[in-house]
């Protein structure tokens, strides 16, 4: 009998701690959350592929790569057509503590919206 409740006990006990680190797993997997910003372009460099969006409330750094999307409206742009003063909308997310734009929507220059 005391064998059948060590036997018992010691299950229980392996059963706990495995599901602990399987939660501790599965936290490590979960995908980074997106983010938005909309504001202006206030700083941009194309040959590093980064920019600054800057809006109301914060400044955003942000950095390219090959699969982040450019556009205006329905129109995909390179990254280059971006300049400083455009109104943009970009999605991003954090990755390896630096942001990563996914797509960036190019929606005016503020001088555009000033006409």
């Amino acid at each position: 009998m005391k064998k059948a409740t060590a036997l018992i006990a010691a299950f229980i006990c392996l059963f706990a701690f495995a599901s602990m680190s399987f939660a501790d797993n599965m936290k490590e997997v979960e995908k980074p959350r997106v983010q938005q910003i909309t504001g202006e372009v206030v700083t941009l460099d194309v040959e590093a592929g980064t920019l600054i969006v800057k809006s109301k409330r914060q400044e955003v750094a942000l950095e390219t790569d090959e699969k982040t999307n450019v556009r205006i409206g329905r129109e995909k742009k390179a990254f280059a057509d971006l300049k400083t003063g455009y109104r943009v909308k970009a999605k991003y997310i954090r990755v390896d503590g630096k942001n990563r734009a996914k797509s960036i929507s190019i929606m005016s220059s503020t001088a555009e919206a000033m006409k």
